[in-house]
């Protein structure tokens, strides 16, 4: 069953009443991506459901659920209180910290590898920024898996990271077989890989990956 069914199952049980449970036995996924995958999904049990893990237990999940939803509120409004805004020095240094992260250190290449098309766009917000780098100067290449709609993906990623699918290269297609079933549809778009071309541009080129580097190592020296 392709990934985006199996997703699509698993939301049509939930909200059918069924618990993670009996969700696991039909659709061979992880407690942790079911969680995922129906974090917003009203839960209203059914009578098998009712039967099963009985009104206490129901009783008590609503209400952990209840409690998990008001601090996850809570916290959002916190964070927005302490943060009102961000300097461009603040967007420089967070922009810095994520590349020490999940940026490309070697082989002179400036590159930028994640699944969360949130912390690349802010990187790319940090290219452009801090270095003046263009759109056309980005280039993505998807790291997918045999069950991945190349299409699909392609699409999102573009959509995303609001970039021309004509600067998208072709996918490569993860074929290991050691990968275990509970990791099916954790990464239903694959992984983007986002590199900096410098089109004749020295700045952009193997300078630019060694600049980055050394502003790391200045950061690194201030400790």
């Amino acid at each position: 069953m392709h990934t985006q069914q199996i997703r699509q199952k698993a939301i049509d049980l939930r909200k059918e009443g069924y618990s993670y449970n009996y969700i696991k036995k039909i659709i061979p996924v992880s407690k942790s991506t079911l969680s995922a995958w129906l974090y917003d999904i009203p839960f209203v049990p059914n009578v098998h459901t009712e039967k099963t893990i009985g009104n206490a237990r129901i009783a008590s999940g609503v209400y952990r659920n209840t409690l998990k939803k008001e601090s996850v509120r809570d916290a959002t409004e916190h964070a927005y209180k302490d943060t009102p805004s961000l300097s461009e020095r603040d967007v420089c240094m967070l922009g810095l910290g994520l590349y020490i992260g999940e940026g490309g250190k070697t082989a002179g290449i400036t590159r930028i590898i994640n699944s969360d098309p949130k912390i690349i766009n802010m990187v790319l917000h940090w290219f452009r920024i801090q270095f003046g780098i263009k759109k056309d100067n980005f280039k993505v290449r998807l790291h997918i898996y045999p069950d991945t709609d190349k299409e699909k993906a392609i699409a999102y990623w573009s959509e995303a990271l609001i970039i021309d699918k004509l600067y998208f290269s072709t996918p490569t297609v993860d074929v290991r077989t050691n990968k275990k079933a509970s990791n099916a549809g954790k990464l239903p778009y694959g992984t983007a890989h986002v590199t900096v071309k410098s089109l004749g541009d020295k700045k952009l080129g193997v300078y630019l990956h060694r600049y980055i580097m050394a502003l790391i190592d200045r950061v690194f020296m201030l400790h």
